[in-house]
């Protein structure tokens, strides 16, 4: 294959990931052996995202025109970038996950909705609950009010079987 059908190959190759992700994290993998990368690739790809390291220029072709254009001044060094594709918080969790395991590389930033997030906005970014966790807890405070009244109902009618159960005995003894 011809050096240049190679990198075009890989310019739409970005391309499809950029068109399908909701966000994408930056990070500066010095210091991650292969076989740590490939680690943090498939704990992202768990989470429905992609983790890619790719030349610098590239990148930059990949991303003109798109919403994640405003990424171009941090690709320099050695950096990859983190998609995701069904949630933007599980990518920059599990990467900031990784690496406070490993200690080695950073966040140099990410981009959501077309904005560039720092680095602490990132990390903030990754603090916050994925999807399903904010779903179950949505669900879990509907449930509550139902709940409450279900087990409410349930003392009433427990504390009148006892107060019945406590005359029978009565009239019996």
């Amino acid at each position: 294959m011809s050096t240049k059908a190679f990198k075009s190959e890989k310019i739409d190759e970005i391309k499809s990931k950029i068109e399908k992700a909701q966000v994408a994290v930056i990070t500066d993998y010095k210091g991650l052996s292969v076989e740590e990368i490939t680690n943090l690739r498939r704990a992202i790809q768990q989470d429905g995202g992609d983790y890619m390291v790719t030349k610098n220029t590239l990148a930059k072709i990949a991303i003109k025109g798109t919403p994640y254009e405003v990424l171009a001044d941090k690709l320099t060094g050695p950096v990859a970038l983190a998609f995701g594709f069904k949630d933007p918080v599980t990518p920059a969790k599990a990467v900031k996950t990784f690496i406070d395991k490993v200690k080695k590389g950073e966040i140099l930033g990410a981009v959501l909705d077309g904005k560039l997030l720092s680095v602490e906005e990132t990390k903030e970014l990754a603090a916050l609950p994925s999807k399903e966790e904010l779903i179950a807890k949505l669900l879990g405070s509907l449930n509550s009010p139902a709940s409450g009244i279900v087990g409410s109902i349930n003392a009433v009618m427990a504390q009148l079987t006892r107060a019945m159960a406590a005359v029978r005995d009565q009239k019996t003894a």
